[in-house]
């Protein structure tokens, strides 16, 4: 008898191109954002520049680049991975040519790296083809040469927050806590206000939880609004100017995170199983969500997350491609 083909991942339909833009927010800082796809920021000073988040491969990365030259010829010394997704990060090696010398990345990060970097690299590789154009010049997984946080300084490892003068301006890196990730790092220019949160903070676009620690993130989120940033530039979505807007991406990250943990712990407390438990999100997730960029790719990591931190599984379980069709093949019809 044959089987009827199981339902491509949606993002593996999502082909289109997007309208990139690159825009500067202050003095020193600009946004490179795609219309729901990975953003990047850049940090300008008189001697170096800094590039948070480093883009998918190095054929996406020399884009990014392109921008950057149109403005600045110093050094692309520092490059800060935000956290572990390979989305974020294999294109890091496209600026070695441009005078990188240190990728910056938390302790959690790193631990990230080791524990699944090679399964999370062939999962999402898998999963987002459009995202990986060029994949074949990614020449292995991304290691930080610049560890904060839980190490030896002796060894180059660096305790705590990490400032980083680029001439004229001054970039504070650290962790505000756990999140999208257990090894969720921003930037910040103080004098500016200007915060780079990575995927701790989306904007009307879907917040991708499928590593997350649902239940800390709120927490950090809050640190974040503590700062008072006049823009932001999200994981996902438009850059967000003047401290109102930036609230709003704050506000639309945490209502997402509650709203789909509470469905979550809800489906676990009446033992659906996870079949039901989508359907349940749904009727909470749908009518709010259910309009904006890559939602649908989200969703199935997401509850599928919500539904094993409501559990009790604490430490994300490490997605791998067999793992990713598995999870797709018990959602559908």
């Amino acid at each position: 008898m044959t089987q009827t083909p199981t339902k491509a991942f949606a993002s593996q339909a999502d082909l289109s191109e997007k309208i990139i833009k690159f825009e500067q927010l202050s003095a020193h800082c600009w946004a490179y954002t795609a219309e729901g796809d990975p953003n990047s920021g850049v940090i300008i000073g008189e001697k170096f520049v800094m590039v948070s988040d480093a883009t998918a491969t190095p054929a996406m990365a020399r884009d990014l680049i392109a921008q950057i030259r149109r403005i600045s010829d110093k050094p692309i010394k520092y490059v800060l991975l935000t956290h572990y997704h390979a989305v974020r990060v294999l294109g890091a090696s496209a600026y070695a040519a441009e005078g990188a010398t240190e990728i910056i990345a938390s302790q959690g990060t790193y631990e990230l790296i080791v524990e699944r970097g090679a399964q999370d690299m062939k999962s999402e590789m898998e999963r987002f083809p459009r995202l990986f154009r060029g994949a074949d010049g990614v020449p292995g997984l991304t290691w930080p040469t610049l560890v904060i946080g839980g190490g030896d300084p002796t060894k180059g490892e660096v305790p705590g927050k990490l400032e980083i003068d680029l001439g004229g301006v001054k970039v504070q890196i650290w962790s505000p806590g756990h999140g999208h990730t257990r090894g969720d790092t921003i930037a910040w220019v103080d004098a500016e206000k200007i915060l780079f949160s990575g995927d701790l903070v989306e904007y009307e676009a879907g917040v991708y939880t499928g590593d997350a620690q649902l239940q800390e993130w709120p927490a950090a989120l809050q640190a974040l609004r503590d700062l008072n940033a006049l823009a932001i530039v999200p994981g996902r979505g438009e850059a967000m100017k003047g401290q109102a807007n930036v609230n709003k991406a704050l506000d639309y990250t945490q209502r997402w995170v509650e709203t789909l943990f509470k469905a979550g712990k809800e489906a676990v407390a009446a033992k659906m199983d996870l079949k039901a438990a989508m359907a349940h999100a749904r009727k909470s997730m749908d009518p709010v969500f259910g309009h904006v960029f890559i939602y649908e790719h989200c969703l199935p990591f997401d509850v599928t997350r919500a539904f094993d931190e409501a559990s009790g599984i604490k430490n994300p379980r490490i997605w791998t491609a067999e793992r990713d069709i598995e999870m797709w093949k018990a959602l559908q019809d």
